[in-house]
């Protein structure tokens, strides 16, 4: 079962939308009426995804989805009363997920909840495996690094350099990169290894 916030100035709105998703047995988790609501919902009912209207007093809902994505891992889904090439734009650079033009139809509604939430865990996927890479290369390079003084210092292969880094690394239970930082900052400063 989804858990659903819905941030609309619009009581009225907010019924019909509360209508569609209890219907489909989605709960709805909160609800706001203004753009600067939806952190504070996002950070404290965590919902699954949040619904919201562009136009809304105080800050809009594009404003609020750019914080969302900044601060809170939750898919957004707005909704608005226009389609012009600015709105879109701005929605897309705030990282939302899914766009409905009012009137919404409600199969259309649970297309576009579905949809944000297997684009942004897509997203989520392609965020950590960038982490994990730019990791690895950080890694190698400082890995790189070492086996090369060792090389030089010690004069043996890079096989041997290689395995001296790894067996420090596992007696000491640190990892590769911070044994080779190691290795890398005394040997640069003129210290033993």
């Amino acid at each position: 079962m989804r858990k659903v916030a819905i941030i609309d100035d619009d009581p009225s709105a907010r019924q019909v939308l509360r209508g569609f998703l209890n219907e489909r047995g989605y709960t709805v988790a909160s609800e706001g009426a203004d753009g600067s609501e939806a952190l504070g919902i996002c950070s404290t009912y965590n919902p699954d995804v949040v619904i919201m209207d562009i136009k809304m007093p105080g800050k809009d809902g594009i404003e609020a989805a750019t914080e969302i994505n900044r601060h809170s891992s939750v898919p957004v889904v707005l909704i608005t009363g226009r389609e012009d090439e600015d709105t879109v734009r701005r929605a897309a650079e705030a990282g939302v997920m899914a766009y409905l033009v009012k009137p919404v139809r409600e199969e259309e509604l649970f297309a576009a909840i579905e949809l944000a939430i297997s684009r942004h865990g897509e997203y989520l996927k392609l965020r950590k495996e960038n982490v994990d890479l730019k990791n690895t290369i950080e890694t190698r390079k400082f890995v790189e690094k070492a086996k090369g003084l060792l090389m030089e210092k010690d004069r043996i292969t890079e096989a041997e350099a290689y395995s001296r880094i790894r067996k420090i690394s596992m007696d000491r239970r640190m990892t590769m990169k911070e044994v080779s930082e190691i290795i890398v900052s005394s040997l640069k400063e003129g210290g033993q290894s």
